[in-house]
């Protein structure tokens, strides 16, 4: 495997939905967006993932990105790659 391949992971961006409920972990939903085949109508898939956070630095409706990596548990299979908002960020825009 050659070092180019190896950083040509998947990377999501979801919202994190659950928190310090469990050591180490972060539940994130992440909304794709699919279009029907035969009618062509956009409908919203929400999927949940067990993400790794290692310094546990994500709080509950923070917006992150998440990146694939090796299995880690038997559902966690992305880490914490970045927040990229937080939860008091987004009530001050809403404000």
């Amino acid at each position: 495997m050659t070092f180019e391949n190896r950083n040509n992971r998947k990377t999501l961006t979801g919202k994190v939905v659950s928190a310090q409920k469990t050591q180490k972990t972060i539940i994130v939903e992440v909304d794709r967006y699919k279009k029907h085949l035969l009618y062509g109508k956009r409908f919203k898939k929400t999927k949940r993932y067990a993400v790794h956070d290692e310094a546990q630095v994500a709080k509950v409706n923070d917006m992150v990105m998440i990146m694939e990596t090796r299995p880690l548990s038997k559902t966690k299979h992305f880490r914490l790659y970045q927040v990229l908002s937080t939860a008091s960020d987004v009530e001050k825009e809403a404000k």
